[in-house]
């Protein structure tokens, strides 16, 4: 056995109800004095008891899918204008996103407060938009200092986005089980977030308001991240980037389509990884797992039900081929490329 793993320097707090009082904490932690707060206005009721606590110099709201690049700049403008020392970011992933865009170029530390699964907050990895073209990177300026997952923040999450949000996490999972990275550690904490949130999200899709679904959903959610990052991005995962810059699609939804058709298409030579998912889910094979949770949660289906034209598919499998990890362990093709880009296109059975 040789590989070697880092584990990023990160503090996490779980506090249910507590978020403001966590938040004002991990900022006095860092001796900070003028927040940024970010946070898009539909995420306002949930950022204003944490604005109450904290020293904000400035409250920002322009948070957009993908991070386009004139959005980041922006905010980064305000940041220096406002001459902040820490960045707090309310929301789901475009919000981290956009903090993270910020903390690129200024350097500055950001407290997190996660509003849906997407999982960026536990990770080194930024994005950003130019045109069709999102492009991603790893720095370790851009993870955040601290996390602060509070359950009651996720209660009213609407439960279609609570689905898609919680397959974006499960695509973490099975993406670090085969990254370009990957290692044995990476593969335990992936199957340990896949059994949490095989656990969590049922319970949630029945009950949104159930914190202990939540937070066993959030708790897979950050496995799945801590593992991802690790691991680094793999086919799937490339996929889904370079169809959300090209077409502007929903991040979540596009990651809860794309994921059934990843796991098949790599499973048959993953031997290791696809007994490791199984037995997270507690079934027969990796697929059958997938697929019995996909039904209960009534998941996303057809990439053409959320933006892709059919002419997409074509377009996209060139600079698709160019982004996969040369590990993958399906050796990838234009033609099975394609063959799965269109499955995924028309949400066809597996």
């Amino acid at each position: 056995m040789k590989f070697t793993h880092e584990s990023l320097p990160q503090r996490v707090t779980f506090a249910s109800g507590e978020a403001a009082t966590a938040v004002k904490a991990e900022v006095e932690a860092l001796g900070a004095s003028k927040v940024m707060l970010i946070a898009s206005d539909r995420e306002k009721k949930l950022a204003d008891p944490i604005a109450e606590v904290l020293p904000v110099a400035l409250r920002h709201d322009e948070v957009v899918m993908h991070v386009p690049v004139q959005v980041a700049d922006r905010a980064r403008d305000a940041a220096a204008t406002a001459k902040a020392d820490v960045l707090v970011s309310v929301g789901g992933g475009s919000t981290t996103g956009l903090a993270k865009a910020v903390a690129l170029t200024a350097g500055l530390p950001i407290v997190a407060v996660p509003t849906t699964y997407a999982g960026s907050e536990a990770t080194n990895v930024w994005g950003l938009t130019a045109g069709e073209t999102k492009t991603t990177g790893v720095d370790p300026k851009v993870l955040p200092a601290s996390i602060v997952y509070d359950a009651t923040l996720l209660t009213t999450l609407p439960g279609d986005m609570t689905v898609a949000s919680g397959l974006n996490a499960l695509a973490h999972c099975v993406d670090a089980m085969w990254g370009p990275r990957v290692d044995p550690i990476d593969q335990a904490m992936a199957q340990e977030a896949i059994r949490g949130l095989a656990a969590g999200l049922p319970r949630v899709k029945a009950d949104s308001a159930s914190v202990e679904g939540i937070e066993q959903t959030l708790y897979g959610a950050y496995l799945a991240a801590v593992a991802f990052a690790s691991a680094g991005s793999g086919m799937h995962h490339k996929i889904c980037h370079v169809l959300g810059g090209m077409f502007d699609l929903p991040h979540a939804q596009t990651h809860a389509v794309v994921l059934p058709y990843v796991l098949a298409f790599n499973a048959p030579h993953a031997p290791e990884a696809e007994r490791r998912i199984a037995a997270a889910f507690g079934s027969a094979t990796a697929t059958e797992g997938l697929r019995a949770l996909r039904e209960r949660l009534d998941a996303p289906r057809a990439l053409k039900d959320y933006g892709l034209p059919e002419d997409g598919v074509a377009k996209a499998v060139a600079p698709v081929l160019a982004a996969i990890p040369a590990n993958n362990p399906t050796p990838v093709t234009d033609e099975n490329l394609t063959a799965l880009l269109r499955a995924a296109w028309e949400g066809a059975e597996l």
